[in-house]
């Protein structure tokens, strides 16, 4: 992973709004819920952050840190959200080098342990996460798997 950078929103500020842009056309999500969720990062309000993979100038991969990523489960918190990465970096360890990055800033943080939803089996174990529970994603028919990293 030489060739790219990962990095913390709080070490490029400046990125924020390109960041919340990118994770919009990702995930659909109004790009102002990601400012105002980044904004309070950036002014020290949370230490639910949000971490991005570069590539010279351009965000290929990033993961961000809320308190519900849209479920019933409201005692499960934090959430890692957001995950993704741009199809042609896959496969390259960039996603569980910012998932460790993620664990590893919150844990120094005082805050763990961290969950996230999703549909996929077996990707998330091999960065240490644990199937833990269902949910109901919020407007959703079906349940979601729900993992803990410890």
């Amino acid at each position: 992973m030489s060739e790219y950078k990962l990095i913390d929103l709080r070490q490029r500020p400046d990125l924020k709004e390109e960041a919340a842009k990118w994770f919009h056309e990702k995930w659909k999500v109004p790009a102002e819920a990601y400012l105002e969720c980044m904004d309070a990062y950036l002014k020290k309000e949370t230490e639910y952050g949000w971490y991005l993979c570069m590539d010279e100038v351009k965000i290929v991969a990033g993961n961000g840190v809320i308190e519900n990523d849209f479920h019933d489960r409201k005692d499960l918190h934090p959430n890692i959200c957001a995950v993704y990465t741009e199809e042609e970096y896959r496969n390259k360890g960039i996603a569980g080098e910012l998932l460790n990055m993620t664990v590893e800033d919150l844990r120094s943080k005082g805050i763990s342990p961290v969950y996230l939803v999703t549909d996929h089996i077996g990707f998330y174990e091999r960065y240490g996460w644990e199937f833990y529970s269902m949910a109901q994603g919020d407007g959703e028919d079906h349940l979601t798997r729900v993992y803990i990293h410890r």
